[in-house]
């Protein structure tokens, strides 16, 4: 392995450490891809991640500036095919490989930079929001997926935005205690979390499942190398989706609901049984 390659391989390294580091849901779900595929994804994650944890996580610093500037680092790194953060050189790499259309990069930054205002969600906007955050991470990943069949892609778009809206309502679900009490954020259009009864709860969930049915559709027809660790991540949502269905309004506003490590490998031996026989 000459220079170059230990400095792409390496940087690849340091998206897959973040990954396993940040979601073993998601870690077990690339695994369980076609070899071929686990490194582009990593660097999408790691990319995705460190991004979204700018917004999230360094509350005493500048968010603002600093998102800016992982702006004009990651669109520098895509043009010039270099940077010495592992995390843009890796990204840029699939980015180019890949040609992923440089409006989804822009799309999901716009998103981060959404989170930085106080913004009172209206349906356009919460439809904004999710494509930019969610749909655009599951289009990045379908072009790996496709890898330059462009028919194929378009033909799956669609879904592969269901399954990306679909993660991330979930996660609204899951993340209100920390997304209202602790940022002061909500997503969900007309929703008062002061006053969230049983039916709003419920018609969050009527469209979600809504998104999880159209997902499927798109799943099952993916090439194969792909399908199991699409359909893995999906049944790991669908898992936790259905376990918030099952708790109150009040238990959701007071407690993050999580799938258990035991449950999770379950999942993963059931789904892996039913990708053997063609049975998904």
């Amino acid at each position: 392995m000459d220079a170059r390659e230990l400095f792409n391989q390496t940087t690849f390294e340091c998206s897959k450490l973040i990954t396993n580091r940040y979601s073993t849901s998601f870690s077990l779900g690339i695994k369980s891809l076609d070899k071929k595929f686990h490194f582009p994804i990593y660097a999408i994650y790691g990319f995705v991640r460190y991004a979204d944890e700018i917004v999230d996580t360094f509350h005493e610093k500048d968010k603002a500036a600093l998102l800016k500037d992982f702006k004009r680092q990651t669109f520098e790194a895509i043009e010039q095919q270099i940077s010495l953060n592992p995390v843009l050189h890796c990204f840029q790499m699939v980015v180019n490989e890949y040609q992923i259309d440089h409006k989804l990069i822009e799309a999901f930054l716009h998103s981060m930079e959404m989170d930085l205002l106080d913004i009172d969600y209206e349906q356009s906007s919460y439809e904004e929001y999710i494509y930019g955050s969610a749909e655009v991470v599951g289009l990045m990943c379908l072009k790996i997926f496709c890898e330059g069949k462009e028919e194929d892609y378009q033909k799956l778009l669609p879904s592969a935005k269901s399954l990306g809206s679909a993660f991330q309502k979930v996660n609204f679900l899951r993340d209100i205690k920390s997304d209202y009490f602790e940022r002061g954020r909500v997503y969900f259009p007309g929703v008062d979390f002061n006053d969230f009864s049983a039916s709003h709860k419920e018609k969050i969930e009527a469209d979600i499942q809504k998104d999880f049915d159209h997902a499927y559709e798109g799943i099952i027809q993916l090439p194969r190398g792909a399908r199991w660790g699409v359909y893995l991540a999906y049944t790991y949502y669908l898992k936790l989706f259905d376990k918030i269905k099952r708790f109150p309004p009040d238990k959701i506003l007071e407690e993050r609901v999580r799938v258990p490590d035991s449950k999770k490998l379950f999942l993963l031996l059931g789904s892996y049984v039913k990708h053997q026989f063609n049975t998904l």
